[in-house]
């Protein structure tokens, strides 16, 4: 991925007197393009500016973060660091009108470590150095208050994670579908919503495969997650979810809303420990689906990117937050 910023150069008596330089000097008037101030740089220019972007981009490089087993929070995703792409900066330096800014393309480092390279483990938290937070909605009884949660996403131009259990599915397509068309991520939350620890081996590959072709016959091709239903898991489930193609997840934060909170009580408890990398876990309850809009605006409000659960375990940057425009 590519990412560009504008970069300030803060009033360096080089540069300065360096385009001073370029300004004045009258030789240069036959090399301005015709209606504007763009120059063609020589080749002692261009060197000029090579050397001052690579001085710069030896500073603004940022290592990646590899995938580690944290002892409480077991797996954790990495996070790609960052570096100048030299020759796409250098040509746009070249290209604009001469300025004190330089426009920094760059790289995505990816970490040597990722999340399919460690052994299999349950998940329960993003990157804490990736400035996101991720709703993973588990689903298994009730539309009622779907509407109104989709109606608070779209409003706030947030896509969520909804885990759905299959019997629920295999009963409510058209809202799935509608679910799926609103952009949001369909997730596996078993079958029947059974204890997964009580389980066989066989019973739990059951429970995740009836769900998974049901996601798939609605075109959910891509599912990488699998939510064990009540957080009921041993690492026999682990294991065979991971068998499957799908990684254990499960929750940094639970507003526990079947238990029909107030709103405001929800919000106040997201709020005391909203943290990058955290996975809100909420159910389609009356408490969670008025609760909604305020747990985003606090996560807004720290500058911190709403999106799915494979945005947040992606160990992708969060360019929008980072201040950096797409390139």
């Amino acid at each position: 991925m590519l990412v560009m910023v504008s970069w300030g150069i803060n009033q360096s008596s080089s540069i300065q007197s360096y385009l001073t330089y370029v300004k004045l000097d009258p030789r240069l008037n036959d090399r301005m393009v015709s209606g504007d101030t763009f120059l063609r740089l020589d080749t002692a220019e261009r060197n000029q500016w090579n050397d001052r972007i690579m001085k710069e981009a030896q500073k603004l490089r940022v290592e990646p973060i590899n995938a580690v087993i944290d002892p409480v929070w077991k797996a954790i995703p990495g996070y790609n660091g960052m570096e100048v792409d030299m020759e796409r900066t250098l040509k746009i330096a070249m290209d604009q009108p001469l300025s004190d800014h330089i426009p920094f393309v760059f790289n995505e480092i990816e970490p040597m470590i990722q999340l399919e390279d460690l052994p299999p483990h349950a998940i329960y938290k993003g990157n804490s150095n990736k400035p996101m937070i991720a709703f993973m909605i588990n689903v298994a009884w009730g539309n009622e208050y779907i509407p109104d949660i989709l109606t608070t996403l779209r409003d706030e131009n947030v896509k969520a994670t909804f885990f759905l259990d299959g019997t629920w599915l295999s009963k409510n397509k058209e809202m799935a579908r509608t679910i799926l068309d609103e952009g949001h991520e369909l997730s596996n939350h078993a079958f029947t919503h059974r204890n997964m620890s009580t389980l066989s081996e066989s019973q739990i590959k059951k429970e995740i495969l009836s769900t998974e072709k049901l996601l798939i016959e609605l075109g959910v091709t891509s599912n990488q997650w699998f939510a064990p239903p009540s957080g009921d898991f041993n690492q026999q489930t682990v294991r065979v979810a991971n068998q499957l193609g799908l990684k254990t997840v499960l929750w940094t934060i639970d507003t526990v809303d079947w238990k029909k909170p107030e709103p405001d009580w929800i919000v106040r408890k997201i709020e005391a420990r909203l943290e990058p990398g955290a996975m809100i876990l909420m159910h389609p309850t009356l408490s969670s689906s008025k609760a909604l809009k305020g747990m985003i605006h606090k996560a807004k409000s720290r500058n911190l990117a709403v999106g799915t659960v494979s945005d947040l375990l992606s160990s992708k940057r969060v360019t929008a937050v980072e201040s950096a425009i797409l390139f």
